[in-house]
């Protein structure tokens, strides 16, 4: 069975950094493309980055270029979302996906998702 798990939210000030950690179980994590996602309340969600399996692919939103970095250990079967100079914008909950082959900026694409976590970002 299939489990994404996200760690690493929480509650900080503008300015500050956080790092998200998605672990993955019961795929073959090499094999799998792995996003990012953030959906605020009333707002749709939105993919805030995606790598490819081995890395040799990396896409970031116009809002998180520059500040937030994706990153991934096909050894342990973990990925990071490294997000630097955090803003009240950035507010949201943010899921882990995953699914074969190549990025997708849709989320109907990714087949698996964590349960998220939630990040707030006070001014």
């Amino acid at each position: 069975q299939v489990q994404v798990v996200e760690s690493g939210g929480g509650l900080v000030q503008t300015g500050r950094s956080l790092r998200l950690s998605c672990t993955a179980s019961g795929l073959g994590f090499a094999d799998y493309a792995v996003a990012w996602f953030r959906q605020a309340p009333g707002k749709e969600r939105e993919r805030v980055s995606c790598i490819s399996g081995r890395s040799t692919f990396i896409a970031y939103a116009d809002s998180a270029r520059g500040r937030f970095t994706i990153s991934r250990d096909n050894a342990k079967n973990m990925a990071w979302l490294q997000m630097n100079n955090l803003t009240p914008d950035d507010t949201a909950m943010y899921y882990c996906a995953a699914r074969t082959a190549t990025c997708s900026p849709s989320a109907g694409a990714f087949t698996y998702w964590g349960q998220g976590t939630q990040v707030t970002v006070s001014s």
